[in-house]
């Protein structure tokens, strides 16, 4: 994420590689407010004092501020050091086995679960996630195909709903779930983070309209291609069940059963 990582592999590959691959974000882009962002879209600048001298540690105590933009200045360095050699790939959300955010491993989790699942905003809401495999496969073609240039690589191919999304992990893991939909507005007042404790999911409103609706046609053109949700949710707990019982009771993003049993019954008294 750092520019002078990308500084100091080029100064060892340089000469050394035909071209240089560099898996950047979706997150370099400024304004998420506008729907079918493509690869010309304006990005995030830096304001620090010295983009060169930021750490890691810099970039987590900015609370991940700092991540787009020095993510958008790597980019630029990979250029200047491979120009026109240069592959740049911007995911959006990376799901599947292996996966140690528990970004999307929470929906297979709980669901499988089963029984009432607090759901996020609108079953219409868009949101798009990559496979890491799918990602991953992708990749080794564009390189093999010598391509270069900028892509956005987030799915699927066509717009994919929150509802369509959680109906299709319930599908796959033949759950008996049923999903209560709670208003933004509701898990907004109750402090319920999206991204974070409802995980994938952005309000499709003001700022970050846009967010979930980034275009890939670059790469679809290119031959990108997904896996159904379902085939991802299977793996996805598949992996997860494999890991430690207290790794396993650790989820590292989505609500605590507790706190969604208080929620759920809140939602339903203020429903009234």
């Amino acid at each position: 994420m750092l520019p002078a990582w990308v500084r100091d592999a080029a100064e060892v590959l340089k000469g050394n590689v035909d071209r240089y691959v560099f898996v950047s974000t979706i997150s370099v882009f400024a304004d998420n407010s506008k729907p079918d962002m493509d690869e010309n879209g304006a990005l995030l600048a830096y304001e620090g004092p010295d983009a060169m001298k930021e750490t890691r540690a810099t970039v987590e105590a900015s609370g991940f501020k700092l991540y787009g933009p020095l993510k958008a200045l790597s980019e630029k360095e990979a250029e200047k050091h491979f120009p026109a050699k240069t592959l740049v790939i911007r995911p959006g959300l990376i799901v599947g086995p292996g996966d140690e955010s528990d970004r999307f491993t929470y929906w297979p989790v709980r669901i499988e679960r089963g029984g009432e699942v607090l759901a996020p905003g609108n079953p219409s809401d868009p949101v798009q996630i990559i496979d890491s495999r799918d990602l991953a496969e992708w990749t080794i073609r564009m390189v093999e195909n010598a391509e270069t240039g900028i892509f956005n690589a987030t799915g699927p191919a066509t717009t994919l709903s929150t509802g369509q999304m959680l109906d299709g992990i319930k599908a796959a893991l033949k759950s008996n779930a049923t999903f209560t939909w709670a208003s933004a507005d509701f898990l907004a007042k109750k402090k319920v983070e999206p991204w974070s404790d409802m995980p994938v999911w952005i309000p499709p409103a003001g700022e970050m309209a846009g967010f979930s609706k980034i275009s890939t046609k670059r790469a679809l053109d290119k031959g990108l291609t997904f896996r159904p949700v379902g085939d991802t949710a299977r793996d996805t707990l598949a992996w997860f069940a494999k890991l430690p019982p207290e790794r396993q009771g650790k989820l590292k993003a989505g609500l605590a059963p507790e706190r969604e049993t208080a929620l759920l019954t809140e939602w339903h008294r203020e429903a009234k």
